[in-house]
């Protein structure tokens, strides 16, 4: 590949999205490095001269999202402060026989499972060997580890298996090899992703196999958080929580998206629950892990949805008190089993029901953490901000839940563990000192 500067080929990746994106970017990076190609994450130095943006086709705003970036890669380009834009990612993989017409000047679009096929476009090989080699574009303490591949659920609102294919779990043996190779360059929190955790074996092992592997990797000198994310609550397995219990560098932290409890949601959804089967999920798990932190996800404005299940939901989360919750605005996908059904509420509806839920959400997060006032926690410091300390506790994942605040003369670095006594609290923030 011919550059119109004579300068050496700098690639800049953008992803947008989730952190299973962010792996997929990890790897491409570190596959280019390793061919000797300079690479970055998110250059703000601009003296790149190719961009590959890792694009997200998960709901409307991330399409949004990610046709804006698109655009204003391709306008820098028009303006000769690029020489190449590729496009890769979900929002590619499903769209890119449309998005081609529209945006000829993008030079080519690459599906989700095409690695071997940008780096050729790039001059570089794939190589097998490196699988596992990540150019990590989170800071250096922690990372997240991706064990699986696409979703054989069936969930009616979802459009990820269009994306990403069906459930393909990657080898216990890879898995360790990689987590190793984090440790050993500093990582010392990693987070198990993946679109579905619990199926994790099912396919090369015939069993679900995440119990193994998590006390493979457990077993990992220097590894001292493991992190759960994106459990499903159906038939959920609860061997998980025995490993949890044996094992003290095992966060006691999962995050399970119920997405909704009213029983003609769930149905709708097609989440093969009930609510009365999640309710005693919950009390199950709590009594097996006590003081666990269970996060969830919730849609508001699903099709059919009426205000009486908006108050059911809130009923739930009232009496529940879950830890955390994320919420999201239905979106309606094209071939998707839901699309099938009318998208009857207005925007500034689900919107509002959504906000609805986090108040009522926000008052449960501050009774929980008054609670917390006067207790010690190991905290793991994640950056210095405004002359403050930033870290977690295991019940808290990056960017999406509570920080601990730390006013102190010592000097700490992200990746340091400290005991912090908790002396005030906020909606979704502590703050405490060293003790």
């Amino acid at each position: 590949m011919k550059s119109k500067t004579l300068k050496n080929n700098k690639v800049n990746i953008i992803t947008l999205g989730c952190s299973k994106n962010l792996v997929d970017s990890e790897q491409l990076g570190g596959q280019l490095q390793l061919n000797g190609i300079d690479t970055v994450h998110e250059n703000t130095r601009t003296d790149h001269n190719i961009v590959v943006v890792n694009t997200c086709g998960f709901i409307d705003k991330a399409k949004e999202e990610s046709i804006n970036t698109i655009l204003e890669q391709v306008k820098l380009k028009k303006k000769g402060k690029l020489d190449k834009v590729y496009v890769t990612g979900c929002l590619s993989e499903r769209y890119r026989g449309d998005l081609a017409g529209e945006i000829p000047e993008v030079d080519a679009w690459f599906g989700t499972m095409e690695l071997p096929l940008i780096l050729k476009t790039l001059n570089a090989d794939y190589k097998t060997e490196l699988v596992g080699e990540r150019l990590l574009s989170t800071p250096r303490h922690y990372a997240y580890l991706k064990i699986s591949e696409g979703c054989n659920r069936t969930c009616s609102f979802c459009a990820i298996p269009l994306m990403r294919g069906g459930h393909v779990s990657r080898t216990m043996q890879d898995l360790v090899a990689e987590a190793t190779g984090l440790v050993k360059a500093g990582v010392k929190e990693i987070m198990l992703i993946a679109q579905e955790l619990t199926y994790y074996g099912l396919d090369l092992y015939k069993t679900r196999a995440l119990p193994d592997l998590l006390r493979k990797l457990s077993d990992i000198s220097g590894l001292e958080w493991i992190r759960l994310h994106y459990a499903y609550p159906s038939k959920f397995p609860m061997e998980i929580l025995d490993v949890m219990n044996e094992r003290s560098n095992i966060c006691k932290y999962i995050d399970m998206p119920l997405q909704h409890i009213s029983n003609n949601m769930l149905t709708a959804m097609k989440r093969q629950i009930t609510r009365d089967e999640i309710t005693t999920l919950i009390k199950d798990i709590r009594a097996k892990v006590p003081g666990i932190c269970i996060r969830t996800t919730l849609i508001t404005g699903f099709p059919g949805e009426t205000e009486e299940d908006v108050q059911d939901l809130k009923k739930f989360l009232e009496e529940s008190r879950l830890d955390r919750v994320g919420i999201f605005t239905y979106s309606h996908e094209e071939n998707t089993t839901a699309y099938q059904l009318s998208d009857d509420l207005p925007q500034d509806v689900k919107e509002a029901r959504a906000q609805e839920i986090m108040e009522f959400q926000q008052e449960i997060s501050f009774e929980i953490n008054q609670e917390k006032i006067g207790k010690t926690y190991r905290v793991l410091i994640d950056k210095k901000e405004a002359g403050r300390y930033l870290g977690r506790t295991e019940f808290d994942s990056v960017e999406v839940d509570n920080e601990v605040i730390i006013n102190t003369n010592k000097t700490l670095h992200p990746g340091d563990f400290v005991n912090v006594r908790i002396t005030k609290a906020y909606d979704y923030d502590l703050e405490g000192e060293i003790v």
